[in-house]
């Protein structure tokens, strides 16, 4: 049963949303007006500390009550709940930054990645899923598709479509343009259109076994490297299913984040129309790649860090009732100082997540190459700072709680098992290390020479 709630806020007009009665409407009243997650933010001054405040009050409230009474199902079934994805979408969180026009919430850059630190808060896993299909998939196709191709796909990725982001291959890792997967041309004929044929497989594609809307980059000339790679999209995954042209093989059993799927992805003969499912361009799927995973390890370090405080919060409770030789653990200095320092350094790490996404609001729509080698630059410090901040602050965690810590199904272990990832998916901590020099040693000859 459906019903429909008409909305007016922040003097934005009208606002419609079709809400399935089992969920909940999350919103947070401030100055005496109501802001719904949902509602479009696009306004001058959207992202001052009281609009961001709300934003964050607002997505806490839904982590804690839509998502971490299952934290612990939800892992040991290695899959996250149907009612729970049809609750990310109602409320807006699979759309953020896509415009009202298509369906979005019209959200910054900088509101996506508070919104997946407050749910990494609660479950790194569901905001896994989250931040693949904001900062990946749908700002891919905000910066490289064309007006009817974005008016065709965002209003399915911000309503009820799962995507996932094939890229990885058995043979392309960290090199990940090395990939096999190749799209051969088939030229138009009486009865079928010009369309490319893409065969192949991709490995530890997260999202797969939901998606029913794939981002696949395959080569279409060996012989130009990275030039000849190029970014299609299957826009009906479960279509390719039934015809034999694609494949999901079964789950991988992950250490952390388990209630994400992780799956191999094969290419059989699969049918890509030439004209309309290309995104970007032929031979653009080096750019496609490159903007969307830069922008996507500033949603990474968001995670890292809302994983991080959230252990630090399970953590702390724990040493304030924990009593040894007569008193709190709390109470003991040198404890009090290593919580000090680990605070420290997750401030320090927030601060330089949140620079970055400021950045890419402040150059969101350009294209000018300077701008996009800063964000890269920073966003690869951040991820990497984040990533480790989160490893070290969550195995402190379990030192601190004892052998508490270390049994299975409490929040600081879950969250150290999935902190492990942060250094590994969308660049390894080596190869944010090679970025970062890159620009460095850039910025050294550049100085140097002149």
């Amino acid at each position: 049963m459906l019903r429909v709630f008409r909305l007016r806020l922040f003097g934005w007009g009208h606002f419609q949303r079709r809400l399935d009665r089992s969920v909940p409407r999350y919103s947070v009243e401030v100055y005496g007006q109501t802001r719904s997650l949902a509602t479009p933010a696009g306004v001058a001054g959207a992202q001052t500390a009281a609009h961001l405040s709300v934003l964050q009050a607002t997505v806490a409230r839904f982590a804690r009550e839509q998502i971490a009474p299952a934290i612990f199902s939800r892992e040991q079934q290695g899959c996250i709940e149907p009612s729970l994805w049809r609750a990310l979408f109602e409320q807006g969180l699979m759309g953020m930054e896509i415009p009202s026009d298509f369906g979005g919430s019209g959200l910054s850059f900088v509101e996506t990645c508070a919104s997946i630190e407050q749910l990494s808060k609660v479950d790194p896993a569901v905001a896994l899923v989250v931040d693949i299909q904001n900062t990946l998939l749908n700002r891919a196709v905000l910066h490289f598709g064309t007006r009817e191709q974005q008016a065709l796909w965002l209003p399915r990725l911000a309503r009820d479509t799962v995507g996932s982001f094939a890229l990885s291959e058995p043979e392309a890792g960290s090199d990940a343009f090395s990939l096999r997967t190749h799209a051969d041309l088939e030229q138009a004929t009486s009865t079928t259109s010009r369309r490319y044929v893409i065969s192949g497989s991709k490995l530890w594609i997260s999202s797969a076994a939901e998606a029913q809307w794939m981002l696949v980059f395959a080569t279409v000339d060996p012989a130009q490297k990275h030039r000849g790679i190029t970014a299609f999209v299957i826009d009906n995954v479960d279509e390719a299913k039934a015809l034999g042209q694609l494949q999901i093989g079964p789950k991988e059993d992950k250490l952390g984040i388990r209630a994400t799927s992780c799956c191999p992805v094969h290419f059989h003969r699969c049918v890509i129309d030439a004209d309309r499912q290309v995104l970007g361009g032929l031979g653009q799927g080096y750019r496609v790649a490159m903007r969307a995973l830069n922008e996507g390890r500033i949603g990474i370090a968001a995670q890292m860090i809302g994983l991080a405080q959230g252990a630090l919060d399970a953590t702390l409770p724990y040493l304030e009732t924990r009593c040894q030789f007569g008193r709190p653990l709390i109470d003991n200095q040198g404890l009090q100082f290593q919580i000090a320092q680990a605070a420290a350094e997750l401030e320090a790490v927030r601060a330089l997540t949140f620079q970055a996404a400021r950045l890419v609001d402040e150059h969101q729509g350009t294209s000018a190459a300077a701008h996009l080698a800063e964000i890269a630059r920073q966003a690869a410090s951040a991820k990497l700072l984040a990533a480790q901040t989160a490893c070290r602050l969550t195995r402190r965690c379990i030192e601190w709680m004892g052998g508490m810590g270390f049994i299975r199904q409490t929040l600081p272990e879950k969250f150290y098992r999935d902190a492990v990832i942060g250094k590994i998916y969308e660049g390894t901590e080596n190869m944010q290390l090679a970025t970062i020099f890159r620009f460095l040693s850039a910025t050294h000859h550049t100085r140097h020479d002149s």
